[in-house]
């Protein structure tokens, strides 16, 4: 399949940021298969040389922690110094945490903002003027079915992706006119590695075994077992594909959330 843009080769370069593994690799990789070129950014160099290494096409690798106020610009930069504008943008990076709300810390509190709904929103706003600029781009983020409902022990989490899902629509509407899409997509638990902690804090906390605390997880999904990483990368491709989807909060949750 050609790449998004109505066949132009120019727009052609994507950026998925959290690429080191799990869904970010996933999505790297369906991305690079299409023929896109992809910038890989995450803190960790060596998972994102992995990720480079699984991808068919050319690639280039950007370590940065999101988080930092700086560390948008100096990608988004670098990218366009290389190959030009980012035509489509996958913001991928976040992180969990867990705790009854009252004893949810202003740390782990300010966490969950800064990587889950602080990052995103710097990477849309840098990426927004030069797609404008050519009247073409794409934006998705990873969010989670919590951005949809509430589950006990994660309000700061569910908050921040609540918080991101909001973000999204209002640059959809925004931009609406312009060429340029935003969407977000919701998936519920994923078999990835971020899976696997979770997985590891049901077993601290609960004394269960780690095979039944996975288990704990798959029944949350009304197909009895766990969404995949490439079922994620399905989804995202859609929003980069058709210019009709746009303000969408895309549920992956095998039909635990109906709307």
């Amino acid at each position: 399949m050609a790449a998004p843009g109505a066949g132009s080769a120019q727009r052609s370069v994507a950026l998925v940021t959290g690429a080191g593994r799990g869904i970010g690799r996933g999505v790297a990789q369906r991305l690079s298969a299409q023929g896109l070129k992809v910038a890989l950014s995450a803190r960790n160099e060596e998972e994102l040389a992995q990720t480079a290494e699984a991808c068919d096409g050319e690639t280039l690798v950007i370590p940065a922690d999101i988080t930092d106020p700086q560390a948008a610009d100096r990608i988004f930069t670098e990218v366009e110094q290389t190959w030009g504008t980012v035509d489509v943008l996958v913001a991928n990076a976040g992180a969990g945490t867990s705790a009854s709300v009252h004893k949810t810390t202003d740390e782990q509190w300010q966490q969950m903002l800064d990587v889950n709904l602080t990052a995103p929103f710097r990477c849309i706003r840098r990426a927004v003027p030069p797609m404008l600029e050519q009247g073409y781009g794409r934006i998705v983020v990873i969010a989670s079915i919590a951005a949809r409902t509430g589950d006990p022990y994660i309000a700061a989490y569910t908050a921040s992706k609540h918080g991101v899902l909001g973000l999204v629509r209002s640059a959809a509407t925004e931009l609406a006119r312009t060429g340029v899409t935003a969407n977000a997509v919701c998936p519920a638990y994923v078999d990835t590695p971020m899976t696997d902690a979770t997985v590891e804090g049901i077993v601290a906390k609960t004394g269960r075994s780690a095979a039944e605390a996975r288990q704990i997880l798959e029944r949350k999904q009304p197909i009895g077992r766990l969404v995949t990483v490439d079922e994620v990368a399905d989804a995202v491709w859609l929003c980069v594909t058709n210019g009709a989807v746009n303000g969408q909060g895309i549920n992956v949750d095998g039909g635990a959330v109906q709307s």
